[in-house]
């Protein structure tokens, strides 16, 4: 056997210049694993800058269709869609989102007609269109499971018909995976991907995300601990995980990121599907809130937490910095 200790072996050798260091690289990050969130609202011609979401904004579709170009230019290769939901518009079953000309909807269209080749992936969930900013829907007081799907369902078929490629359900019903797909079938959208938030934990760091899309207020003081997963669970997540793959999941989700990278690993490592994760909304804006008090370098933080995900094996990556990562990617 060679010699494996010191000083035969010196660890640095490979770290001393940054030729070797990148030949040595076990992993990389490049546009095409990351996917951009972006929050699209009613209007022309305008964009509205997020308080709580630093270099983050509400687009009309028109400059939404800018973007998209902007960013398949930059080799990104699927945008996620959220609407942020007029209040006039909201009700306590979330009929908004089974309207066939609602904003997601014209959303799709506006992405597909300005660009052709990037993927489109649309949330399936009430919560951008309820008044009580659940993702479901209410009854004596609980978010009615069974009930929920039957919505789900019929958004997810509204979105598919609208020529998205990936609907993502976020709510975190039991067996709604199954019956998504079914769904599809029967209307035949066999083509079209279920990214399913297998692993979506009850986190306090949705904040800025909730408030961008207007569901902050009409959640008050409610959680969603009632179906969202326990941060305290590990286990359960993998049995959540299984279940949606046997219903017909073509990829899963953990969320949030940083905080389960634990999850994220065990994760890819158990299961033979691509495994996405979610920058979340809460761990984008400290480090957004820690660059710009000088504290931090920003771009290098980001950079280093993105390729983080890939090191605990993200597939793919759900990030508010994806056009900026990108760019820096390319200088």
């Amino acid at each position: 056997m060679p010699p494996t200790t010191f000083p035969a072996t010196r660890l640095r050798r490979t770290r001393l210049a940054p030729w070797c260091r990148e030949l040595v690289a076990e992993h990389r990050l490049h546009p095409s694993d990351l996917i951009w969130p972006v929050f699209v609202q009613e209007g022309k011609h305008t964009e509205t800058p997020i308080a709580s979401l630093p270099g983050v904004t509400r687009v009309t579709l028109d400059i939404l269709a800018a973007k998209a170009k902007e960013a398949q230019a930059l080799g990104i290769r699927a945008i996620a869609l959220f609407p942020v939901i007029e209040d006039k518009l909201k009700s306590p079953l979330g009929d908004e989102a089974l309207f066939p000309e609602n904003l997601i909807c014209r959303a799709i269209r506006a992405i597909k007609e300005a660009v052709s080749d990037i993927g489109v992936i649309t949330d399936v969930a009430l919560d951008p269109y309820t008044t009580h900013g659940q993702d479901g829907i209410v009854e004596n007081g609980q978010v009615a499971n069974d009930v929920t799907i039957e919505v789900l369902c019929k958004q997810a078929l509204v979105q598919a018909k609208a020529g998205c490629d990936i609907v993502a359900p976020s709510d975190m019903m039991d067996g709604r995976i199954g019956a998504i797909r079914a769904a599809l079938e029967r209307e035949g959208f066999s083509n079209t991907l279920i990214l399913a938030y297998s692993a979506k934990y009850a986190s306090a760091q949705y904040g800025p995300f909730r408030n961008a899309v207007g569901s902050a207020t009409n959640l008050g003081k409610a959680d969603k601990r009632g179906y969202q997963m326990d941060p305290a669970n590990g286990d359960e997540a993998m049995r959540e995980i299984a279940m949606d793959i046997a219903e017909g999941a073509d990829m899963v989700m953990v969320k949030p990121g940083i905080s389960y990278l634990d999850i994220l690993y065990r994760a890819a490592s158990t299961f033979e599907i691509p495994v996405f994760a979610y920058q979340v909304s809460g761990e984008y804006a400290m480090v957004k809130a820690a660059a710009a008090s000088g504290w931090i370098d920003g771009d290098a933080v980001m950079l280093e937490q993105l390729l983080a995900f890939k090191r605990a094996g993200a597939r793919a990556i759900f990030t508010y910095a994806a056009l900026d990562i990108a760019r820096l990617l390319a200088s």
